[in-house]
């Protein structure tokens, strides 16, 4: 039996969710938003709806399902073990590869407030792999230590971007939200992709049902971590986005590598910008030590259930899956030192890409499983997972040809494991009989 002292509580997995979605993008994205001008509300309003949808769903199915494992649990448990395996394969990818992109934020974020760090291709990529090993040595000492750390950098990165956001409303120029829609595309052509670009600010929301074997009272903390995390770190994103588009001029801000740091300069600063760039270092650390504890956790579940082999199972003595957090970081610094001759925005976009091409199947899969397992569901519910759906295949086919082929490729590398999995259990004394 789990000893109560060493789970999750609701503010560590509130913290979680929150910290898992306000990584690094925040403080970019507005660059990528700047041509869309004022009409990329539109998009943060589509997105944040269709967030709010999948949290939703999320959040019931982990009233109803006891398992570990998040998506992985769920498809299972609606379609049998080949389904599970496939959530769990693509999340546990996503995660890793996820992971090695966020080191390479905090090295970019870390050397623009003290550049000597990431002067040279070399000192950016063990900048890179020291965050990330520090963050698996956080999370080896046990996920209450890893939760302490998420509420800590989760709260010092959630309130500056509220105090900036708030504070830089006053300082927003209204002439920079005119015209609407700069781009001169259709409306319905800005919304989308301005949708597809914001949806990298709501990746995470799922992330409060992954561990919940190491949750305190999971069927009530879950579904409210779920929720409540999604609109605390949608909220505090649209608006600090929205602020910056509104401060500087659209040529710099397309052409800024940091536009929230160099809004925060114009607005009140030197220091003011520099404090910004910090902040952004911690809100990298905290998504990383979030991501970090993931990893570990869907192949652990999968592992459990005899899909993954065997040598995931293996905990320590505080509950932590040693062997899967140990080797995810391994292959996430591979694929870090793999590209260590690239820039860091190279090597960004190809763990990006990696990363997206595995994320949003296990949305897909999970909402299909909520329309099996919730089968008495009232009409509002079925609505509500009916658009949920909609919403994850639209972004599953938005996110283009090249990352839905990467996705293929990622799948295909776990055939053999499966394949090596089922005959184990084929051959297995009994199984045949």
């Amino acid at each position: 039996m789990k000893n109560p002292a060493r789970l999750l509580g609701p503010w560590m997995l509130t913290a979680l969710v929150v910290g898992n979605m306000i990584g690094s993008g925040v403080f970019v994205l507005p660059a990528a938003l700047a041509p869309y001008g004022a009409a990329s509300l539109l998009g943060w309003g589509f997105t944040m709806a269709g967030a709010l949808l999948l949290a939703l769903v999320h959040a019931w199915l982990s009233q109803r399902v006891a398992n570990h494992g998040g998506a992985y649990a769920y498809a299972r448990l609606a379609f049998g073990d080949v389904v599970g395996f496939v959530a769990a394969w693509s999340y546990w990818t996503c995660v890793w590869t996820a992971n090695a992109a966020i080191a390479v934020a905090f090295a970019g974020s870390l050397g623009a407030i003290w550049p000597a760090a990431t002067a040279t291709p070399l000192r950016s990529t063990l900048c890179a792999l020291a965050v990330l090993w520090f963050c698996t040595a956080v999370n080896a000492t046990g996920v209450r230590e890893a939760g302490r750390m998420q509420v800590v950098t989760t709260t010092l990165k959630v309130i500056p971007l509220l105090v900036f956001g708030l504070l830089a409303l006053g300082l927003v120029h209204v002439n920079a939200y005119r015209p609407f829609n700069p781009s001169g595309q259709s409306l319905l052509s800005v919304t989308t992709a301005t949708a597809s670009l914001t949806l990298w600010a709501f990746l995470g929301l799922e992330a409060a049902t992954v561990p919940t074997g190491v949750v305190r009272d999971p069927q009530r903390t879950v579904p409210r971590a779920t929720v409540a995390g999604m609109l605390i770190a949608g909220i505090a994103t649209m608006l600090a986005c929205t602020v910056v588009i509104g401060m500087l001029p659209a040529s710099v801000l397309q052409s800024s590598a940091a536009p929230m740091a160099e809004a925060a300069t114009q607005a009140w600063g030197h220091a003011a910008g520099w404090a910004i760039g910090l902040v952004a270092t911690v809100s990298c650390l905290g998504a990383l030590n979030g991501w970090v504890l993931l990893q570990g956790q869907t192949p652990y579940a999968a592992a459990q259930d005899g899909l993954f082999p065997a040598a995931f199972r293996r905990i320590d003595a505080r509950g932590t899956p040693w062997f899967g957090l140990l080797l995810s970081s391994v292959l996430a610094s591979v694929l870090i030192v793999a590209n260590g001759s690239k820039s860091l925005v190279a090597l960004f976009t190809l763990a990006i890409l990696l990363s997206t091409a595995a994320t949003l199947l296990p949305y897909v899969l999970s909402v299909l499983a909520w329309w099996r397992i919730d089968a008495t569901a009232t009409p509002a519910r079925k609505t509500v997972a009916a658009l949920a759906l909609a919403y994850s295949l639209w972004a599953l086919i938005g996110t283009g040809a090249e990352a839905l082929l990467w996705g293929t490729v990622l799948l295909l590398c776990g055939l053999p494991i499966l394949l090596w999995q089922r005959r184990q259990q084929w051959l297995r004394p009994g199984a045949r009989s």
